[in-house]
């Protein structure tokens, strides 16, 4: 891809390996609740925002709480959990990538579903903040992934075209908010991604260092 004016990272499982503990605190709200969700189903997830998550849940079963209760309970998981750490460490490669893109003058952002408080906590004690220009998360926008809200209002901030925009995803709900954004998506296929379909992705990567060696000399 030419013209690259700003790229654009979604957080769980592309800047940190969070996606396992998101993965198991929603199976024990699961289990409390008495929910039979199989792995699948679970996996169809992974992405959206939680307020989605369990709107989702509720149009096929019965839940002893509304969702906004439920999301609540949850958040606050992730908060007191990611709160609790002294540090997170950022994937491997990433902080190398970063600074090559800052270095060619190419803007960042963060376009997650997670909330506002687990988003600053991870990129605070992942020592991750201070490389993006701008963060947007699930608070920032009426709809979260698959629609294009976030990743349409972080191109927005950073002041670039759709069409001018690299994504770096790991969910299928990512990957399809990206393209609906028109913006070129990379799938970041990491270990603790999940099964996810991410066909619609413009090209894929199992590590960072990949992009070296595919020959892209815009960082």
């Amino acid at each position: 891809m030419k013209n690259i004016k700003a790229v654009i990272f979604d957080m769980d499982g592309v800047l940190v390996d969070s996606e396992p503990f998101h993965y198991e605190n929603e199976n024990r709200m699961f289990q409390k609740l008495g929910l039979d969700i199989s792995d699948e189903e679970h996996n169809h997830f992974t992405g959206v925002a939680t307020d989605v998550m369990w709107l989702q849940i509720s149009e096929t079963r019965d839940l002893p709480h509304s969702v906004a209760e439920l999301t609540k309970l949850t958040v606050l998981e992730s908060n007191n959990y990611f709160g609790s750490l002294e540090k997170i460490g950022p994937l491997p490669g990433l902080v190398d990538l970063l600074e090559k893109l800052i270095a060619a003058g190419i803007p960042l952002a963060v376009a997650t579903s997670s909330d506002a408080v687990t988003m600053q906590t991870i990129l605070e004690k992942s020592g991750l903040r201070k490389y993006f220009r701008v963060t947007v998360c699930r608070d920032d926008v009426a709809k979260s992934k698959p629609e294009p809200d976030v990743f349409l209002l972080a191109a927005r901030l950073l002041g670039a075209a759709p069409e001018n925009c690299v994504v770096f995803e790991d969910s299928k709900n990512g990957i399809k908010a990206a393209k609906a954004a028109g913006m070129f998506c990379i799938a970041y296929s990491g270990a603790n991604s999940g099964e996810q379909d991410r066909r619609l992705a413009d090209m894929c990567i199992e590590y960072y260092d990949k992009l070296k060696t595919l020959g892209w000399n815009w960082f």
